[in-house]
């Protein structure tokens, strides 16, 4: 390997570790090697072979090489342009991730439409084909069709592929029923802090469910005959251990209540998934969930996940930031309401069609024009809530909202640990935002932006974020290893370029 790409590779190497805030200290106990050894790395002065890039890699969740491409994936930003036309929201990610895993429910064949493109769905398909389901895209490759095995081999699991989603937790829901005992690697997926799976185990040990962690890995025992003899309180109103129970509940034959349950979008999703597999599902859309269990699944499906209310988010940002008049197609407005109220307050201008119904049959849509709009600061600070309230994922979106509009905005982001911290990346982009804590960040508008160069943020929503800014600012700027964005998104670029942005894909390595 040539010295200057040596030199390149240590670049991307530490960029990545400083973008996760670890020293190289830390980079090193992860690796197993020396302080020296990492700083030897990141100047370009020691060989580093491929197994050990993919482990420094797989550390810091950064794709820094990609084998059979010519490296990490970046993005060239020329901004300062104007947006127009319409474009279409694409089915929800959180939906066709937990499809998958409710997938393994049916001894039958699941088809999927208009599946997500993206590499969180990759890795879960590159995990189902290494235990022996059978993936194919089909219809040109817009829809997905899935048909387990008799048999899952567990011991053939691709685990880098595991350990690189957080919806690999979401297979335990479907396992239990199918074997008495089982190990999954630990869950990865975005650098948002500490993420407890406790109130996933608090549920499902009450279907007999057992782990022990040891060594990078979840060791699964499974108890048969237990079941909730009263209903399963979740400790926390979230969207995975809402699903995870609700997996785990499909087939239990018998009655299950959930309460506490998180009724959001990719939950009701599932549900009506659930409903396609014959499984009733009393609630929906409550947070208290009566599942109707099957003990055993086995039918052909058809089903089309609904669209995504954080992509619609997305889009509309990039609007609001460029001062766009842009038409944003099959919304699902009942997870966008508190949203556009928010920003009706501060002064957006926009018209919705009127409402039509999803490919799933009950999902509400519309399309939203938004216009150009001279926004203020909201009075009340923008904090998440459990639907229906102002969805977690859509937060950091008001970030560059209100750093295009006259005045202080207060943004709580008070679920993760991290990345409220990830926001200040705007700063490098002519931003006014202080961090109060790890948690509150104050916006300070409006914003006159200017172009960077900047390493991409770990985190999804705030690495979309970035990109919006990078369209707005005047110049060139280039958003380097992209990975995290192309987990959650699909050709987001060449979406943005087929409405007025000037973004281009390049690699450098």
């Amino acid at each position: 390997m040539a010295d200057d790409y040596l030199v390149r590779i240590g670049k991307l190497i530490r960029d990545a570790r400083q973008h996760r805030g670890w020293t190289q200290s830390q980079l090193a106990d992860a690796l197993g090697t020396s302080q020296s050894a990492v700083n030897r790395i990141e100047r370009g002065n020691q060989n580093i072979s491929l197994e050990m890039i993919a482990r420094i890699g797989e550390a810091l969740d950064s794709e820094i090489v990609s084998l059979g491409y010519a490296g990490p994936m970046h993005l060239r930003v020329v901004g300062g342009r104007r947006l127009s036309g319409a474009i279409d929201v694409k089915t929800s990610k959180n939906a066709c991730v937990a499809l998958l895993c409710a997938s393994l429910l049916n001894k039958g064949r699941t088809t999927l439409r208009r599946v997500a493109r993206i590499e969180e769905v990759y890795r879960l398909l590159e995990v189902l084909n290494s235990i022996g389901v059978r993936t194919r895209w089909i219809n040109g490759g817009v829809d997905l069709e899935i048909v387990p095995p008799a048999r899952l081999d567990m011991e053939a699991m691709d685990a880098d592929a595991a350990r690189r989603t957080r919806s690999i937790i979401m297979f335990l829901g479907p396992l239990l029923h199918r074997m008495d005992h089982f190990r999954l690697p630990y869950a990865g997926g975005c650098d948002l802090g500490t993420r407890t799976i406790e109130p996933h185990m608090i549920a499902l040990r009450r279907f007999g469910l057992d782990i022990t962690a040891t060594e990078g890995i979840y060791h699964a025992q499974v108890e048969a005959g237990v079941s909730p003899d009263r209903p399963i309180v979740l400790t926390e109103r979230g969207d995975t251990v809402t699903e995870n129970a609700l997996l785990a509940a499909a087939r239990h034959a018998g009655v299950t209540v959930i309460r506490n349950a998180s009724s959001n979008y990719m939950v009701q999703d599932l549900c009506f998934f659930l409903e396609a597999l014959g499984v009733k599902v009393e609630g929906i859309g409550t947070t208290t969930l009566t599942v109707h269990g099957i003990a055993n699944i086995d039918v052909d499906v058809d089903y089309s996940p609904s669209e995504d209310p954080v992509e619609a988010m997305s889009l509309l940002a990039a609007a609001v930031v460029t001062e766009s008049e842009l038409t944003i197609r099959r919304v699902p407005i009942e997870f966008m309401e508190i949203e556009l109220a928010v920003l009706e307050e501060m002064g957006l201008d926009h018209d919705r069609s009127a409402e039509y119904v999803a490919d799933n049959g009950r999902t509400r849509l519309v399309d939203l024009t938004v216009r150009p709009s001279k926004l203020e600061a909201p009075i009340d600070k923008i904090h998440p809530m459990p639907f229906p309230g102002l969805n977690i994922d859509n937060v950091p979106f008001f970030a560059a909202i209100a750093a295009v509009a006259q005045g202080q905005t207060l943004i709580h982001d008070w679920v993760y640990d991290n990345r409220a911290i990830y926001l200040t990346d705007l700063n490098r982009l002519g931003g006014r935002l202080q961090l109060l804590d790890p948690h509150r960040v104050l916006v300070e508008g409006p914003t006159r932006w200017r172009a960077a160069e900047m390493m991409c943020p770990p985190a999804l929503r705030p690495a979309v974020v970035v990109l919006l800014a990078m369209m707005a600012a005047e110049g060139t700027s280039v958003l380097r290893n992209v990975y995290v964005i192309n987990r959650g998104y699909e050709e987001l670029a060449e979406r943005l370029n087929s409405v007025g942005a000037q973004i281009e894909i390049f690699r450098d390595i």
